[in-house]
C-alpha cells in the first residue's frame, strides 16, 4: 500500500504548467511540521514536493499562494533521468490524490465554501444504490 495523508503550508506560490497534450500539472511545495522537536527543542519540518494533475492543478494556482495551509493526500513517486550534463538524477515526490484548502481565505475575506470552491476528489470508485447490497 502506498498511500500519504499531509497537512502543511505552501513554502512559494504554486506553479502551473500544462503537458503537450493539454493536461494541466501545478506543483508547489508543502512545509510539514515534524512531530517530536530536535536536541536543540527546535521543531523542524521537511519541505515535501507535491504534484497535483487536471481541474484540481487549475484550483490550486488559483486559490493556493505562499503560506496557504492545505491537506494532501496521495501516493509517493520516484522517478530518475538522465541530466545534461550526463548524471543521473532521482525524484522522491508526492502525487496529490485529493488537496483541501484548510482555513484559507480569498482575497475579498470570503472562505473558498463562500464563492464555490469545492475540493475535488480523483477516484475510481463508481456511487451505488443502497438497494444493491447484499446486506
Amino acid at each position: 500500500m502506498n498511500k500519504v495523508f499531509l497537512i502543511g503550508n505552501l513554502t512559494k506560490d504554486p506553479e502551473l504548467t500544462t503537458t503537450t497534450s493539454g493536461i494541466s500539472v501545478c506543483r508547489f511545495t508543502l512545509a510539514v511540521q515534524r512531530r517530536f522537536s530536535n536536541q536543540d527543542g527546535e521543531r523542524t519540518a521537511d519541505f515535501l514536493p507535491i504534484t497535483v494533475w487536471r481541474g484540481q492543478a487549475e484550483n490550486c494556482h488559483k486559490y493556493l499562494k505562499k503560506g496557504s495551509k492545505a491537506a494532501v493526500s496521495g501516493s509517493i513517486q520516484t522517478r530518475n533521468y538522465d541530466a545534461a550534463d550526463g548524471t543521473k538524477r532521482y525524484v522522491t515526490e508526492i502525487v496529490a490524490d485529493e488537496v483541501e484548502f484548510i482555513g484559507a481565505r480569498a482575497t475579498d475575506g470570503e472562505t473558498m465554501e463562500e464563492k464555490g470552491v469545492k475540493n475535488e476528489t480523483v477516484s475510481a470508485f463508481q456511487p451505488i444504490d443502497d438497494g444493491e447490497l447484499p446486506f
